[in-house]
């Protein structure tokens, strides 16, 4: 599997060599339509469901022809570099955050403010979403990054839901230590993730701090050490399996998550991997809010944008392209088809009309985002080798926590490699 900063440095290597062009080989296919092209990662089932809205698509706009470019995702960055910097861009482009700053910094996409109806959308979204004031990216949908518990393995344990609005990291894995214990080996109390920087954002926010402040890194050595204690911890009281047997089970998804597997009690993943979830475990699955430093303090939770839509600022076909963003993100027929699969849509009509399609999980998603909305704050466009990050705070966090180096050791090293890659 290639990793995210090999995708990263080949992704601006890419985009410096970028000069003015054509978007390839766009323009009118053999019977006469305006072709346009689309990329796009992902699973088989959500190729199945975007070749269903783009079917969809051609039929309500029969002179345009939409070529979908589909690649898994680790190779989704590399393949797209290699396309932009030969002058050879999809017409339309699927982002994740971490790459838009990127993308539009080097002049790859098109500023769609006022192209693309956006008067039902959630406009804090929108705003959040913003590079240097300009809209070059429109979010698919959004989830947030909550604990999930498994009911099964807390009946099991004997163990009742925690109250989340008030529960604290230092009860979260006191609780999961105890969980551990009542299982005997079956299962465990929780499992953690080491290479989410979602993980450390939220932490960060809690201390008052931001994961990136102004182009640099914001979190600071103390709260590195203290956010890395708490893997110490679980560790060490067992709450979780040690760090070796994390890596593996990391490695392995969601299929062979804790919760996953019914073999631990709690985790922490994104709101619309609840159905997935709920799907490999057979299980009834709750969200949560994330533990906090204090009872009383905030929770650091936001909303985070699934994935953008944007256009090629090469594209020879824009106002084709902005039309089929424009049916992506407010048609109801294209809702209906995508549902979540992108995250929950940020047209409240669109979500409206939808809402008697959406599975069991999201639904109970849905009412999840509603019931903390006062309580979520926006997510930040990360800045330009960003994409670096979820590689550098993998590997620093598996260093400590198999003590092959010390929290201060990591912390120095740590903040100093992150600054060097967005600044870079």
């Amino acid at each position: 599997m290639r990793s995210l900063k090999a995708a990263a440095l080949l992704a601006v290597a890419a985009l410096t060599l970028t000069a003015c062009g054509s978007g390839g080989d766009g323009g009118e296919s053999a019977d006469g339509k305006v072709k346009i092209r689309f990329s796009y990662w992902g699973s088989d089932s959500r190729q199945k469901l975007t070749e269903q809205v783009i079917a969809a698509f051609e039929k309500k706009n029969p002179n345009i022809d939409v070529v979908g470019e589909f690649s898994d995702w680790p190779s989704y960055y590399e393949s797209l570099a290699t396309k932009v910097a030969a002058n050879d861009a999809p017409d339309v482009m699927t982002l994740e955050i971490r790459g838009l700053a990127e993308y539009a910094g080097r002049g790859a996409l098109l500023d769609l403010t006022g192209k693309v109806n956006t008067a039902d959308l959630d406009q804090e979204v929108l705003k959040a979403n913003q590079v240097d004031g300009k809209q070059y990216a429109i979010p698919t949908g959004v989830n947030v990054f909550a604990m999930y518990a498994n009911k099964s393995v807390l009946d099991k344990a004997g163990v009742e839901l925690p109250d989340d609005k008030t529960w604290t990291w230092d009860e979260y894995i006191k609780l999961s230590a105890k969980i551990t214990e009542a299982g005997k080996g079956e299962y465990y109390g929780t499992e953690y993730t080491s290479n989410n920087p979602t993980y450390p954002t939220i932490y960060a926010a809690q201390r008052g701090e931001k994961l990136y402040d102004n182009g640099k890194i914001g979190i600071t050595a103390d709260t590195l050490k203290a956010w890395w204690g708490n893997f110490t911890q679980m560790i060490e009281t067992k709450a979780s399996p040690d760090a070796a047997k994390m890596n593996e089970i990391i490695a392995g998804g969601v299929e062979q998550s804790l919760i996953g597997t019914n073999k631990g009690a709690f985790g922490m993943w994104w709101s619309n991997q609840l159905g997935t979830l709920s799907k490999v475990s057979g299980s009834e699955l709750t969200m949560l809010r994330m533990p906090k430093l204090d009872a009383s303090g905030g929770n650091g939770m936001f909303l985070q944008p699934a994935m953008h839509w944007t256009v090629s600022s090469k594209s020879e076909h824009p106002a084709e392209a902005q039309k089929f963003v424009d049916f992506l993100l407010n048609d109801p027929e294209a809702g209906g088809i995508l549902l979540s699969d992108r995250g929950l849509p940020i047209n409240s009509k669109v979500l409206e009309a939808i809402k008697g399609k959406l599975t069991p999980a999201d639904q109970q998603s849905v009412d999840f985002i509603e019931q903390i909305r006062g309580e979520l704050t926006q997510a930040i466009v990360p800045p330009k080798g960003a994409s670096q990050m979820e590689d550098i705070i993998k590997r620093y966090t598996e260093a400590v926590t198999a003590g092959q180096q010390s929290a201060d050791e990591a912390a120095t090293k740590f903040l100093e490699e992150a600054n060097a890659a967005i600044s870079g």
